[in-house]
């Protein structure tokens, strides 16, 4: 084959070589040469469509068996190409150079691959140079900013807004009027709350007048007929009286005692009964209520800070604010948190005190500190199908950068621990076995295999400790796509950047 491309390339030079030297030739001139190149390469093809790789990979014509004809006749020749030679013929002539190409490439292929050229190579791997780093182990989180202090202002009462002192922005203090409510029928409640209580006050009054006047004249008939009986007794014993006339008196006697002893005794006056008592708490109680009401036409914030939403107008009413929202939101800004919720898989690593750097798209690539100031004792529902829990962190944010606001959302990252001028390898070159991890090294154009210990971990790389005392070097040639395909001993072949 090589030697048919010899020949071919010397015969074309020397063409282009003549045709140099000669005149210029005419149309006719180069539609005839055109002709015999293209005839000259149908029958290169021809010759290669009948040469096949032999059993030992070298090419030869394979000798065709011929068809035995009947006893007695010759074969007769049929002149006729085979049909896949005809259709060659009817190819351009770019195709036919095109395709003798690729089928020289083929063979090529083939040849090499039946001499077994390229069974010694190796795997191929791509390595880097071991070297110490700095690595961090950091946890990421998102979550909403928000004030130290916060309270949602709302009222239950249905009462028009009549006046508003505050606009969103505002600073506001503790017991600050942030807006008025009309009082007119709330002032008529207390009145009639007022009345009802007076009325219960008055009618145990009474009552105790006549419970008290009641008590005496049962006490005084029980007396009397305390003393009639004792005086029926010693009658009786001298038999002046009936049996009968006895217990009459004494019938009469325990009268007497059961209906002094059903009054209600107060330092031995009596009084109404208890019942009339309870109705004058229960209208002191509606009376401090409807006050109570009358004090909150006065809405008014129970905590400093800013006014951040203000949902409500003139007109309106108190209960009826748009979309249930709260008639005003006050945060205090002096001092922003991150509520955060973490993975119950990860919250081990969290601890109170740890520090975290805070970003978010206001601060223009800018970060701020902060600390986790509590972790909740208790776990929650992730949410969205998740069986996952979830349990919620607090970040205070220190240093009051005034870029960072409330209401968006930040970034916070935890350092959970960090190693300095150690071994550090990317997570491609790690691979496990059975309960062991491993990395791989290329030493005399083959494999190493060391068992490691993972130390911090990062998204990308990890600390690698080796487990079976083998002491790590700098500038090693460590594997980066290794694999279990990596055996001790293999051969392979490093692969160009």
């Amino acid at each position: 084959m090589d030697a048919l491309d010899g020949a071919e390339g010397e015969r074309l030079g020397a063409a282009r070589e003549e045709e140099a030297q000669s005149p210029a030739p005419n149309a006719c001139e180069i539609d005839r040469r055109r002709n015999e190149e293209s005839e000259e390469i149908d029958r290169q093809m021809e010759a290669l469509m009948l040469v096949e790789p032999s059993e030992e990979g070298t090419g030869r014509k394979k000798k065709k068996k011929r068809k035995k004809s009947p006893a007695g006749e010759k074969e007769k020749p049929t002149g006729k190409k085979p049909a896949f030679i005809q259709r060659v013929r009817g190819w351009s002539r770019k195709r036919k150079i095109l395709t003798a190409v690729c089928f020289l490439a083929v063979m090529v292929f083939l040849g090499l691959k039946a001499s077994g050229g390229n069974k010694d190579m190796g795997i191929p791997v791509t390595v880097i140079p071991l070297s110490k780093q700095s690595i961090q182990e950091k946890l990421s989180l998102n979550g909403p900013v928000t004030g130290t202090d916060s309270v949602d202002v709302v009222s239950n009462l249905h009462a028009e807004i009549k006046e508003m002192h505050v606009k969103e922005g505002d600073q506001v203090e503790k017991g600050q009027i942030l807006a008025v409510l009309d009082r007119t029928d709330l002032e008529r409640a207390v009145q009639i709350a007022q009345n009802a209580y007076d009325l219960a006050v008055n009618n145990k009054k009474e009552k105790d007048k006549e419970a008290a006047l009641g008590y005496e004249k049962a006490v005084q008939d029980f007396q009397k007929a305390s003393m009639d009986h004792n005086r029926n007794s010693l009658l009786f014993a001298n038999g002046d009286i009936s049996q009968m006339d006895l217990e009459a008196s004494a019938n009469a006697l325990n009268d007497a005692k059961r209906q002094m002893e059903g009054y209600t005794v107060v330092n031995g006056r009596g009084v109404a009964d208890k019942s009339y008592e309870l109705q004058i708490q229960n209208a002191a109680f509606e009376l401090e209520k409807k006050k109570e009401e009358l004090e909150n036409a006065q809405i008014k914030s129970s905590i400093d800070g800013t006014v951040v939403r203000v949902n409500s107008k003139v007109g309106q009413f108190a209960d009826k604010v748009e979309d249930d929202k709260p008639m005003f939101s006050i945060e205090n800004l002096e001092e922003l948190e991150l509520e955060i919720k973490v993975s119950e898989f990860s919250i081990g690593k969290v601890k109170v005190g740890q520090t975290a750097v805070i970003s978010a798209d206001i601060l223009d690539g800018e970060t701020v500190n902060g600390e986790v100031v509590k972790i909740s004792p208790t776990g929650e529902e992730k949410g969205g199908g998740s069986t996952e829990r979830v349990i919620p962190i607090t970040i205070r944010v220190q240093g009051g950068n005034t870029k960072l606001i409330a209401g968006i959302t930040a970034k916070a990252e935890l350092l959970i621990q960090e190693a300095e001028d150690t071994f550090v390898v990317p997570s491609s070159a790690l691979f496990d076995e059975g309960d062991a991890t491993y990395i791989a090294i290329v030493q005399d154009m083959q494999v190493k295999r060391i068992p490691v210990k993972l130390g911090v971990e990062s998204d990308i790389n990890a600390e690698v400790i080796p487990t079976d005392g083998t002491v790590l070097e700098e500038g090693m040639q460590l594997i980066t796509n290794a694999g279990p395909q990596l055996t001790d001993g293999a051969a392979v072949m490093v692969m160009p950047k």
